[in-house]
Formats: structure tokens, sequence, C-alpha cells
């Protein structure tokens, strides 16, 4: 099913305005929540204050990639009340908060399935980002680039010197991801760059077992799979399940990073915490392999959208 599996990185590169920019250590969460309010204001043609209700919720753009909801009608997960969202941004992971008037500060937009064809209302919305301003004291910036990054090469789609966005399609499926991995594997290293956030019957786990991580990345691919590209759930849950439990956990040097933010919209502080560092796992994963190498991309674990959960793998 991996040749069915769709995704379009890009590079944005942005310049601090005559004020410079002030952005926090982990930047994820600053692009994503100002990405939300003024996706909102571009593309939302009734101005309701709650997307639930609203007739034309199916169709919006905004409540598909910001607010995404279950097909109405669907038969499977449909007890989810939301579902993964088809993107993901992955701020540059230098701690660095202040950035001088003319710096250039770069970060990846990921794209699944669907949500491809709306680029050109992210970097509309990352325009008028820079007109409101970013960071500490709303400073503005200026969206200098955004560049395609292809399986093998990569391209400059917009630049604000032309204001034009190229109709050029980069995209690439799972199936060549996995052409660059081995088929076998007994042993692999993890390393988390940044913060996961994995659950197990719905309490936060401070040891990624192996079966707990592959289980998260398995039911995301899996959504996003069948939400976003329309495409009928082929996975054998229990029997893969089964099968990740006899893979173990050799060595684990991760750490549990403190994180909170506050959410405007929901009105509290978030617990967005997680485990850094690396882990080693060694069993038999041949299965497993096509669903982890495909999560580098995706990213596991809650809060993925903010850059959360982004890992690499190194197979031995």
């Amino acid at each position: 099913m991996f040749e069915l599996f769709r995704l379009a990185r890009f590079r944005f590169s942005i310049k601090a305005g005559a004020k410079g920019l002030i952005l926090p250590p982990y930047k994820g969460a600053t692009f994503r929540g100002g990405f939300g309010s003024v996706f909102r204001r571009i593309a939302c043609a009734m101005r309701l204050q709650d997307c639930r209700g609203c007739l034309l919720r199916q169709q919006c753009p905004y409540a598909y990639i910001f607010e995404t909801a279950p097909p109405q009608n669907t038969k499977a997960l449909s007890k989810y009340e939301s579902i993964p969202r088809p993107f993901v941004f992955e701020p540059p992971l230098e701690t660095k908060q202040n950035y001088l008037p003319g710096e250039i500060l770069h970060f990846h937009l990921v794209l699944f399935g669907q949500a491809i064809q709306y680029l050109p209302y992210f970097i509309m919305v990352f325009r008028e980002m820079g007109e409101a301003g970013l960071g500490k004291g709303r400073h503005p910036f200026n969206l200098e680039e955004v560049t395609a990054l292809g399986f093998d090469e990569e391209t400059t789609i917009y630049s604000s010197a032309s204001n034009v966005v190229k109709n050029i399609d980069l995209s690439y499926c799972g199936n060549q991801l996995l052409e660059r991995f081995p088929k076998k594997a007994e042993r692999i290293r993890v390393v988390f760059d940044t913060p996961v956030q994995l659950k197990n019957n719905g309490r936060t786990v401070f040891h990624p077992e192996f079966h707990i991580f592959f289980r998260q990345a398995m039911r995301r691919i899996s959504s996003l799979m069948y939400f976003h590209h329309n495409q009928p759930l082929l996975v054998d849950y229990s029997t893969l399940t089964e099968q990740s439990k006899r893979v173990f956990m050799t060595e684990n040097t991760t750490r549990w990073h403190d994180w909170e933010r506050y959410s405007q919209r929901q009105q509290q502080r978030l617990n967005m915490g997680g485990l850094i560092g690396t882990v080693v796992y060694e069993g038999e994963m041949d299965d497993f392999l096509p669903f982890l190498v495909l999560g580098e991309q995706v990213h596991v674990g809650k809060y993925a959208v903010f850059g959360l959960g982004k890992y690499r793998m190194f197979v031995s």
C-alpha cells in the first residue's frame, strides 16, 4: 500500500525584518499557532466560531487542513472525533532565539496526500503572517523563498521577487523511500530529535518499548492513508502488534524533556513534553521496517504537527 502514500516536502525561507525576530528555543508551536488563525481568516467563508456545525466543512480548505474531521458516514475509525492532520511543520532544531534584521531562517513543511494541492494556501498564509509579525513582540518578517524538495532534486517554486507560485510537482511515494533502506533488519538505532510523547492504554510512556513505538507509527500511517489518500485500511493490527512484542529494547539513553505551551484556542496549558535521545531495538523487524521508514517523514506520537516525534532510524 505504500506506493499509494504520497508526500511532498518544502523548505520555507523567511527573512527577519527591520526589528529582527525573537523566537522560543523550540519554534514549532510558534509557526503552527500563528498559521492556524491566519489560515482561518483567509479561507473561511462562513466566519463561524466552530467548524463542526458548518455546512461547508467538507469542502473548506481551512477545515480540511486545520480542523480535519472524519468524512460523513465513514465506517473506519469512526470513533475518532478528529483525525491526523495532513501536514507537519519541521522547525530548525537550533535553540537560537534572537535573529538579527535580514537574517534568514529555514523550516520545512511536509504535506500528505490530498493536502499537497493546498500548498498555495500555506504560502499565502505565511506571507500574511510575515506582515502580522511572529514571536515575542510580533516582529514582521518576509517570506523570501519556498523550495520543493523532491526525492532526488529540488527547485524553487516561489520567491518574493516573482510573487508567483510555480506549478511543479516533486511529490514522491512511500515506496521510493523504502528503496533506500534494507528489506531486512535485526537491529535498528532510533534517534528522537524532538520530544516524542507515546501513550499506552491512555498513559504516558517513559520507556519506549518497541511494540508501543511501532504501534503508534502504524496507526498514524494507516489513518493518514485512509483519510487523506482515500485508501482502505489493509493492516492486520493484531498480528503485527503481537509480532512487535518479540522485538526488544537493548539500549536506552532517552530522557524526558519537559515542555508546556499555552493554547489560545483551548484556553489552557498543554503538556507537550516527551522523550528525546537514542534507543536500540533488536529482533526480527522485516515486517515493521516499511512503517518505521515512513514514520521518519510523518513523525510519531502526540503533537506531530508541531514537529514533535521527529526521529531518525539507522539499520544495522
